[in-house]
């Protein structure tokens, strides 16, 4: 019994010396050195530089507006016409068929009108006189009616079929470039059928197919400064004039078009162009990107208690990614002392010594 008493005790001893150890062994450990630095909400400026294509402001897709085959083509692409220049011809047989038959129409149309006004003219005068009835005045007079609604519609049909003569021609309507064909003679081209793709000369965009984060901010001035890609020296100021409403499902992109203002160099259609832009982001924390750390997989850093000197770690929100830089949203307070370096080192409540301290 008494042994037993004697191991027990040991232990105990044992117990002692091993807690007292590993607690003087906790309060020997020296701070971690870390660099750090104090953090201030700013405005960041910022530029985002992307990659564009020149196109007119009107584009649109001529075709005729009726069917048949072609039987001439006088526009290839990169071509410049004029307003009223003949890009291509359709087989006009059938329309002068039409036309020939709608004018015929209108003679027999004219002389029944001639034929029954005459015939009303005379019953007039013969019931003024007492010579017809009133049956045979009438009967004359909606004759006439008649013949004259069958002449409205035989001149209306004529006007048809000569717009349907006149539309086996394709024209321009606006000077400006060909920037796609579609048909070619001996085609059969059916009416709505897209033949050529049209650039009207004017006023150029370029268009940017740009990501939803760039629009955080705007242009401080609203300029875009644009360069052509195969001759930088070609410059040009462009303005922002329209953003799509809506996303693009395949690309996840929005399309931007900026506007070249005029005077500048010409720059021509389909180019690629580079534009640049100032952007500001207000009420913002600029930390480099070393102090950026993850907890629970979301962005953190690490914050260290001015009076013990002892870090926590905080969930932050990132508004941008820079190059060296991360851009926060939130998480911090004006004041506050971040980890820059060393983070990789550290765990909660571990104490700290900083090194290497700034303010930004």
């Amino acid at each position: 019994m008494k042994v037993l008493l004697r191991l027990a005790a040991l232990v105990l001893v044992a117990q002692s010396l091993v807690a007292c150890g590993k607690q003087a062994a906790k309060q020997d450990q020296p701070p971690l050195n870390v660099a750090a630095q104090a953090v201030e909400s700013q405005s960041y400026a910022g530029a985002v530089t992307l990659t564009g294509v020149v196109r007119a402001r009107v584009q649109t897709e001529l075709s005729f507006r009726v069917s048949g085959r072609v039987i001439e083509r006088n526009a290839d692409v990169g071509q410049h016409v004029g307003p009223d220049f003949v890009l291509a011809r359709l087989d006009p047989s059938e329309q002068q068929a039409d036309l020939q038959a709608a004018q015929a129409g209108l003679t027999g149309a004219q002389a029944t009108m001639r034929q029954t006004a005459a015939v009303f003219e005379r019953q007039k005068a013969l019931l003024g006189n007492g010579f017809t009835t009133k049956a045979a005045y009438d009967q004359a007079d909606q004759a006439q009616l008649s013949a004259a609604g069958a002449l409205d519609a035989a001149t209306a049909q004529l006007a048809t079929a000569q717009d349907a003569l006149s539309y086996t021609q394709l024209k321009s309507g606006h000077p400006g470039v060909i920037t796609a064909r579609n048909i070619e003679v001996g085609q059969v081209a059916q009416a709505a059928q897209p033949a050529f793709s049209f650039a009207q000369d004017g006023p150029r965009d370029v268009v940017f197919a740009v990501y939803e984060s760039i629009f955080i901010g705007r242009p401080t001035n609203g300029d875009i400064e644009l360069s052509l890609v195969a001759d930088p020296e070609v410059k040009a100021i462009g303005k922002i004039h329209e953003i799509s409403p809506t996303v693009d499902t395949k690309t996840g992109t929005v399309q931007v078009k900026v506007e070249i203002q005029p005077g500048a160099p010409n720059m021509p259609l389909g180019s690629p162009v580079t534009g640049r832009g100032q952007w500001v982001i207000p009420n913002v924390f600029v930390l480099p990107w070393t102090a950026m750390t993850e907890k629970s997989g979301k962005p953190a850093v690490w914050i260290v208690d001015p009076a013990t000197s002892a870090v926590s770690l905080r969930p932050v929100e990132v508004e941008l990614y820079e190059k060296e830089k991360i851009i926060l949203r939130s998480g911090l307070m004006n004041g506050e002392t971040v980890v820059t370096e060393g983070g990789k080192f550290l765990r909660e409540g571990q104490i700290v010594r900083i090194q290497a301290a700034r303010s930004e």
